[in-house]
């Protein structure tokens, strides 16, 4: 049993990768039906659960939520893809892993209890930190991108400031009508 909410885990992660690989503009007709879709499944889930009992219907009812709110979370950052949802999809599933282990430490007794309990805090914590380094890291990648951009926009300018100036020099060697073709010549080549 102490492998199972490894194995939400993956499935969530591998959820998300597929989500991922379709976040491609989605409709709002579409992220309504997708929507729909989750909230049905969450109630089949959670009527199934309804023929179990005791600590059985506990957990499956704890399984049917988490699974619930991650694909509602994967969901959204399929639909608004941001570094936002993303990071609130991973909370989602270290949050959802969490509460199924816990529910499942009820299973045990004394120290076992309490064993299990920390264990999943500490799985519960490694995946939020993991999601945090992912966040800032993505944030930091986006704002080096765009500081390189801009860079390299100044860069193209310079350079073609620098062209269009030995361009136009070289028209001085030019008197009259040629002079003022090749400097015309000059500014639209470099766009003065």
């Amino acid at each position: 049993m102490k492998s199972f909410p490894y194995n939400i885990l993956a499935i969530a992660l591998l959820s998300s990768v597929a989500l991922g690989a379709s976040a491609q503009a989605m409709t709002k007709p579409e992220y309504k039906a997708q929507e729909e879709k989750i909230e049905s499944n969450a109630k089949m889930s959670k009527d199934a659960c309804g023929k179990l009992a005791g600590q059985l219907k506990n957990v499956c009812l704890v399984e049917a939520k988490g699974t619930s709110q991650v694909a509602k979370a994967d969901l959204e950052a399929s639909y608004k893809p941001s570094v936002s949802t993303r990071y609130k999809a991973h909370v989602a599933k270290a949050d959802a892993a969490y509460d199924l282990a816990r529910e499942h430490c009820n299973e045990k007794t004394a120290n076992e209890k309490d064993v299990c309990v920390k264990e999943a805090k500490a799985v519960q914590t490694a995946s939020l930190a993991d999601a945090k380094v992912q966040q800032k890291t993505t944030e930091a990648n986006i704002k080096a991108t765009e500081k390189k951009i801009d860079a390299n926009v100044t860069a193209m300018e310079d350079k073609n400031t620098a062209n269009y100036k030995v361009a136009y020099e070289k028209c001085d060697s030019f008197a009259g009508a040629p002079k003022t073709t090749c400097q015309e010549q000059a500014k639209k080549t470099y766009g003065k």
